[in-house]
């Protein structure tokens, strides 16, 4: 959770300038920036973009398109979605008899983080209360190509070869309240999931590709003239990312990849290779590459595209982006004390054993029933 206040490095450069910045095609181009007075203002004092700041990337928009078919929605149909969500969020955080009420035994069947035996009540929950607005449309999805909004599908042998009984961990972009079906999944700590152990986020959140999930979706950028550090709230990941330096030897895995930045006009361009196995994104293989790309749209919102390769995984490239918009005035970016001991593992595995050895015994009883 959002704790504690968290000093953070760099300041938040004012933003004067007027008018959207850039043109971006849909369907996997290279965005061509175009010049502007805007882009000419928002410059570092070494003549870099300027895409510092504090963002706010929560968005009711999905990752894949609803309908393949269509792009963009109209304004009543996004007016629509933002207001259920606010409905929802109403409902949720109504009082319950002066608290929260205990789930029943065995859990209340629902699902999600905030459901069944315990989890976050609705406070805690901010999937943002609008949908992206990308070159005045009203986007249905983060994903722009495939033309249809859906991210590709995965190759038969990439099925295969994360099914093998060696891979028992989810994926880096699994949910939070993702359970594993595989024998093993409780069997010993490395086995839970990323974000369980503190590790990285859930749900790619500090990816890459970064993504929107269902809480703490601050991130701050600050540039020097030889690095650029990407801080996200959630599990407080840090990305350091040097400038214009070669990627690290193809033996050197990480846990969110090698990361090496460019400028290309006015885009800062970001390439990351060298992934570790026990990530994962979406099912890809250690060959994963993800390159990213930041302009700033106008004086309140960066764009954030990203592109996924991998073809022992997917049969084609595919693309995603959405905006990130600046920080209200009184916004913070807080700590996330996600370890805390995290004394919640250790309940974890004895639950699991409990489960073990009553298991057990039942099977030694029908035995001697036999």
């Amino acid at each position: 959770m959002r704790v504690r206040l968290l000093t953070v490095v760099g300041a938040l450069v004012a933003a004067v300038a007027v008018a959207s910045v850039l043109s971006v095609s849909v369907a996997g181009q290279t965005p061509v920036a175009k010049a502007s007075a805007a882009a000419a203002k928002f410059r570092t004092p070494d003549g870099y973009p300027d895409l510092q700041g504090l963002y706010n990337t929560a968005t009711l928009t999905p990752l894949e398109r609803p309908d393949p078919n269509k792009l963009v929605m109209s304004d009543a149909e996004a007016a629509n979605i933002e207001k259920e969500e606010a409905a929802r969020r109403d409902r949720a955080s109504r009082p319950s008899n002066g608290g929260r009420d205990a789930p029943p035994v065995g859990g209340d069947g629902s699902t999600g983080a905030s459901g069944n035996v315990g989890g976050y009540n609705s406070f805690w929950i901010d999937r943002g209360d609008s949908t992206i607005i990308v070159d005045g449309q009203r986007r249905t999805s983060i994903v722009v190509d495939p033309p249809n909004g859906r991210v590709p599908a995965v190759k038969p042998e990439a099925m295969k070869r994360n099914a093998a009984p060696r891979i028992a961990t989810p994926t880096s972009d699994a949910a939070e309240n993702f359970q594993t079906t595989q024998r093993g999944g409780y069997d010993n700590i490395e086995q839970r999931p990323l974000a369980e152990r503190c590790i990285v986020g859930f749900g790619s959140v500090s990816g890459p590709p970064m993504l929107p999930v269902l809480y703490n979706n601050f991130k701050q950028i600050v540039q020097t003239k030889d690095h650029v550090v990407i801080l996200v709230e959630m599990v407080h990941d840090a990305r350091i990312i040097p400038l214009n330096k070669p990627h690290a030897p193809s033996n050197i895995r990480k846990w969110m990849g090698d990361s090496v930045a460019r400028y290309e006009g006015d885009q800062l361009v970001i390439e990351t290779t060298n992934f570790t196995s026990k990530t994962r994104f979406r099912g890809a293989s250690e060959n994963l590459k993800v390159t990213e790309r930041f302009w700033r749209a106008d004086d309140n919102r960066i764009m954030y595209r990203f592109t996924i390769e991998d073809p022992s995984t997917w049969a084609q490239p595919w693309t995603g982006e959405y905006p990130w918009v600046k920080a209200e005035a009184d916004d913070r970016l807080y700590e996330y004390a996600c370890h805390e001991s995290n004394y919640a593992m250790t309940g974890i595995m004895k639950g699991e054993r409990l489960l073990e050895a009553e298991a057990e015994a039942i099977r030694q009883q029908q035995q001697q029933v036999r």
